[in-house]
């Protein structure tokens, strides 16, 4: 079976689909590998700066 059996929209073959496909999920899995730094980042500056004393006690 070709690559031209497939009938690839724009005479693309199916080696340009799969480094297409490949560029695809490196672009998501670096923006979720960032996206997820950046929460932890964050939450973990979040949990180091000192609880502000409230004007009332615990209960």
């Amino acid at each position: 079976m070709n690559a031209s059996a497939l009938d690839l929209p724009f005479g693309l073959g199916l080696n340009n689909v799969l480094a297409i496909v490949a560029a695809a999920l490196l672009v998501f899995v670096s923006g979720g590998v960032i996206y997820l730094s950046t929460v932890e980042w964050r939450d973990r500056r979040r949990r180091q700066q000192p609880v502000p004393a409230s004007g009332r006690g615990r209960r």
